[in-house]
């Protein structure tokens, strides 16, 4: 059974950083893609970033571009999101996902497998 466990949220000022870990354990061996979304309260949940692990490919949201990088350790089934310049606007319960195909999505329904998630605050 897959598990994928997020970890490395918690409450930073604006302009903070933060790393977000997605753990994955159990049957991986199929899973190409990985990416994280977010939900703010009363909002969609949306596609921030995601992680092609064929081919390295990477993609952003207009919204984190230059700000947000993720990565990813595959000897440690585990994906990054380090999240830089951080804005109140970020704040959201953000979640990890993952899917055997190899293109990286921003449409929730094409991710079979999903984290609790985890919640970022960014305050003063």
């Amino acid at each position: 059974q897959l598990q994928l466990v997020e970890s490395g949220g918690g409450l930073v000022q604006p302009g903070g950083s933060l790393r977000l870990s997605c753990a994955a354990s159990g049957s991986t061996l199929d899973l190409n893609t990985y990416a994280w979304f977010r939900q703010a309260p009363g909002k969609e949940r949306e596609g921030v970033s995601c992680i092609s692990t064929s081919g390295g490919n990477t993609n952003y949201a207009d919204s984190v571009k230059g700000r947000f990088t993720i990565s990813r350790d595959n000897a440690e089934n585990t994906v990054y999101l380090q999240m830089n310049s951080l804005k109140p606007e970020d704040t959201a319960v953000y979640y990890c996902a993952a899917r055997a195909g190899s293109t990286c999505y921003f449409q929730k329904f094409y991710y079979r497998h999903w984290g609790q998630g985890t919640q970022v605050t960014v305050s003063s």
